[in-house]
């Protein structure tokens, strides 16, 4: 069974969304699609009391250039 992520599992949402799409450039996407393809990652999973902000989408977008490099 895969482990479910959340808002606060950064590092492991990025390395999904590397995986998941290798044709977008993390220097070019806005956060509410960064939000979207997040929350459409398979074994995303929002938990109440931990809802996305701006820093945590900026944590993420983040993470996942650095994946890239």
């Amino acid at each position: 069974m895969e482990n479910k992520l959340n808002w606060l599992d950064v590092l492991q949402i990025a390395e999904s969304l590397v995986e998941a799409h290798p044709e977008i450039d993390p220097l070019t996407i806005a956060f509410p699609k960064l939000k979207s393809l997040v929350q459409s990652l398979p074994n995303f999973q929002e938990q109440p009391g931990h809802p996305s902000n701006e820093k945590i989408l900026e944590a993420i977008q983040q993470s996942w250039i650095d994946e890239l490099n």
